[in-house]
């Protein structure tokens, strides 16, 4: 005795195409926001990469435009040397940098102008990072107070790709 073979109909093989199409794109709809958050670490790696390595450079540098440089005992506020009154730079290239304030308003995006602190441009390691530096006296953060224009508050925020932002705070003490 034979047996009739049965095959699918045309009905079940589009139901069947469009349970599977209906069931994919379930998945791929909660799937596709985790991959778009799984770079935000990478992003936040290399942004505080990018924003210590900053901080380092700025740390490096003089307290103020007056302080002697040679590492004697010339510091502005003392012994007649005055602080400077303008947080600003006092040279037209960042090169040239030689105090803190220096740096106050600097802004960069990793498309134009970031360098390293050789003047070397890293802007093809940071497409679309925005970094954003600010200084400022702060002798009143502290309880006590400090004596005027003896701290410096470094503010760096680094705004990667994926938005949101990350600050890095310091002080720079004249002393």
């Amino acid at each position: 005795m034979l047996r009739q073979s049965r095959g699918v109909t045309l009905i079940e093989l589009i139901i069947g195409i469009v349970v599977l199409a209906i069931s994919l794109s379930i998945i791929t709809a909660v799937l596709g926001p985790l991959y778009i958050k799984s770079a935000d670490p990478w992003h936040q790696v290399r942004a505080a990469e990018l924003g210590q390595g900053l901080m380092n450079e700025i740390l490096g540098k003089a307290f103020d435009e007056n302080n002697s440089r040679s590492g004697g005992m010339l510091r502005c506020g003392e012994s007649g040397i005055s602080c400077s009154v303008t947080l600003g730079p006092e040279e037209p290239d960042r090169t040239l940098y030689d105090d803190v304030d220096d740096f106050n308003g600097m802004g960069v995006t990793g498309d134009l102008v970031l360098s390293n602190i050789l003047n070397e441009s890293i802007a093809a390691s940071y497409r679309s990072y925005r970094v954003e530096v600010a200084v400022a006296y702060a002798a009143n953060d502290f309880t006590p107070a400090l004596p005027a224009n003896t701290v410096k508050k470094i503010t760096i925020t680094v705004i990667p790709p994926s938005g949101g932002d990350i600050r890095f705070v310091a002080y720079k003490g004249n002393w």
